[in-house]
């Protein structure tokens, strides 16, 4: 069973040292720097929502969510909007289906609302990473049009 938790100081470290493959590195920051930027968030007015995916008391990921800001340009559809800006399953947990697991619990907490209310959640990704595009689609995202940089927006209504 996924659940999603809080990062503390008694599971932080592990959470540092979960990591991507290396051909998976270029779509995503580490998470000891994901951490490192919801500190900065916090401070000027963001809200960033960071957590530990676990799968049965063993930490398999990591996920951060923003509200609004995200400290990067933003796409149009981000006003008072949630954003999904990092997600990731640690090397040795992937295609065993936490993604898909750990996204129902991702939409089921966003839509709770805990930073106020939003039509839509969003991510971006690289075009040329197929297993987050397919993934996201099967929750119902769309592409929208716009980019960032070399990143693809794709948008669910809330």
């Amino acid at each position: 069973m996924i659940t999603l938790r809080k990062i503390t100081l008694e599971n932080r470290r592990a959470i540092f040292n979960l990591e991507v493959s290396d051909d998976q590195r270029r779509f995503v920051a580490s998470n000891l720097s994901s951490v490192a930027s919801c500190y900065v968030l916090a401070t000027n007015g963001g809200h960033p929502f960071p957590f530990a995916i676990y799968s049965d008391g063993q930490p398999v990921g990591f996920v951060m969510l923003t509200y609004g800001i995200t400290g990067y340009d933003l796409p149009s559809i981000a006003h008072d909007s949630y954003c999904i800006l990092r997600l990731m399953i640690d090397q040795h947990h992937q295609s065993q289906g936490y993604g898909r697991e750990a996204m129902k619990n991702i939409l089921e907490y966003i839509r709770t609302f805990p930073a106020g209310p939003a039509k839509y959640c969003w991510i971006s990704y690289k075009a040329d990473n197929l297993p987050a595009k397919k993934l996201y689609e099967s929750f119902g995202f769309r592409d929208n049009g716009e980019s960032i940089g070399d990143e693809l927006i794709t948008v669910l209504p809330l």
